[in-house]
């Protein structure tokens, strides 16, 4: 398993209070990925640039295709343009792969035999390790499931506890896409409403 799955697992099962956004878990992903590709070797990354690392190839297929997407000649990418790059539709690339592993399974919501349905985790050991990592309080799943909304407020600045300066990095970009991301929701919210209101009228 990958940290990228295993955020994607609990991001499943999170609290009734909080749901997660797809925009913000997509980036988080791409982060995540980008940490498992560190861990593996794959890139490095120099000051805020991604630089490729060495040939092996991760044997997660998700992992494998976030690799081939590495740019290989310089000017190698910054850190937060590999987040918006890799992230577009990112979560919904995991759903479908957690599906064809039968990490997930579809269950029609409602009375009605022609209702929607929704995706729920099944009980895997994927599943399983997942939760204990994020019981076992690991640092870097914490951040990021902070990211996007899990396991409290989001922290401001560095990330404490993570004891590497590249992961550090990493996931104090991924909080600053994410606030970016909010940003943006918010001035189009505000944009939109302001438009409604011209239509309307006094």
């Amino acid at each position: 398993m990958t940290t990228a799955r295993d955020l994607f697992i609990i991001a499943m099962d999170p609290p009734p209070e909080r749901t997660v956004g797809q925009g913000d878990l997509s980036l988080a992903l791409a982060g995540a990925e980008l940490l498992d590709l560190l861990d593996a070797g794959a890139v490095t990354v120099d000051g805020d640039l991604v630089v490729p690392g060495g040939s092996s190839v991760p044997d997660d297929r998700l992992l494998a295709a976030a690799a081939a997407e590495i740019t290989r000649q310089p000017p190698h990418e910054r850190v937060e343009d590999w987040l918006w790059r890799r992230g577009r539709d990112l979560a919904a690339a995991y759903q479908d792969a957690l599906e064809q592993d039968g990490e997930l399974t579809r269950k029609r919501s409602g009375l009605l035999p022609f209702g929607p349905k929704e995706v729920e985790l099944v009980d895997t050991p994927a599943r399983r390790r997942a939760a204990a990592r994020r019981e076992e309080g690991d640092p870097v799943l914490a951040s990021l499931a902070s990211a996007v909304g899990l396991d409290g407020e989001r922290p401001e600045g560095e990330e404490p506890g993570l004891g590497d300066e590249t992961v550090t990095t990493v996931v104090a970009t991924v909080h600053e896409a994410v606030m970016e991301l909010e940003a943006v929701r918010q001035r189009r919210t505000i944009e939109n409403t302001a438009f409604a209101n011209v239509w309307r009228g006094p």
